[in-house]
């Protein structure tokens, strides 16, 4: 069963064993607008909690997607560095950025869970 996990910087993370598929909100996507431009990490990078990773841009900012836990970038999602778009339409779904081996999972234990996610973003 896979478990979503929300941060304050509004990143998604879908765990599932040792392994994290790591995105933006739809909350994140809206504060954003359209997105025009995607830079993904590199397969094979070790990243380091609260590490920026990853990089969006749209039409009114660039942003950083900060990884949420430590661990090795197992894959990235090559349909969304070739369509950027995707993350307006299906934040939260087909527009996952990264997948990443968890280190810890200790460092889980500060993230939130859907309800309190909805909270942070009242």
């Amino acid at each position: 069963m896979t478990t979503t996990l929300y941060t304050s910087d509004h990143e998604w993370l879908a765990i599932d064993g040792d392994v994290a598929t790591v995105g933006i909100t739809d909350y994140a996507q809206q504060q954003l607008g359209d997105v025009v431009f995607i830079e993904l990490p590199k397969v094979g990078r070790s990243l380091k909690k609260a590490e920026a990773a990853a990089v969006v841009e749209s039409v009114k900012a660039a942003s950083d997607v900060y990884a949420p836990v430590t661990g090795e970038v197992l894959e990235t999602n090559a349909e969304l560095a070739a369509e950027p778009a995707l993350v307006n339409s299906d934040a939260q779904g087909k527009a996952w950025f990264f997948k990443i081996k968890m280190a810890d999972k200790s460092e889980l234990g500060g993230l939130m869970d859907e309800a309190a996610y909805k909270t942070h973003t009242a």
